[in-house]
Order: C-alpha cells, then sequence, then structure tokens
C-alpha cells in the first residue's frame, strides 16, 4: 500500500518522474502477490477474471445468493 500512496502523493504533487517509479513500485509488489505476471495455477478451469459474473459460469451462483442480474 506504501507504493500506492506515493503513485496519490506524486499525483498531486504533479511530479512524473516520482509517480513513474512508484507505479513500478506498484507494478513490483504485485508481481510478488502473483496478481500479475505468468499464471501459477493450473486447476483446467476457465479464466473468467474479465467477465462481468452474469456472462460468466457463476451466473446462477451469483443470483441464487442475492446478486443482482445488473451487477
Amino acid at each position: 500500500m506504501d507504493a500506492r500512496r506515493a503513485v496519490g502523493v506524486a499525483k498531486r504533487a504533479g511530479d512524473a518522474e516520482v509517480e513513474k517509479a512508484a507505479r513500478a513500485q506498484v507494478h513490483e509488489a504485485k508481481l510478488a502477490l502473483g496478481e500479475r505476471g505468468p499464471v501459477w495455477w493450473n486447476d483446467g478451469a476457465p479464466d473468467e477474471n474479465r467477465k462481468m459474473v452474469r456472462n460468466s459460469s457463476y451466473a446462477d451462483w451469483w443470483e441464487a445468493a442475492g446478486g443482482s442480474s445488473e451487477d
């Protein structure tokens, strides 16, 4: 979170160089957490990361759990 805060501080200050460095730190942290980079699992499930829940294989579960089809 420190890197994310640094991005905000740099943006508010208008310091493009510091912002670029802070964004690089955010990227490194996300790589370390497994949020970016190569897939580290292989369970055969389809990647539905960029789908709205109503357009995914989780649509029925979502509605049964009280989710709206508008979500």
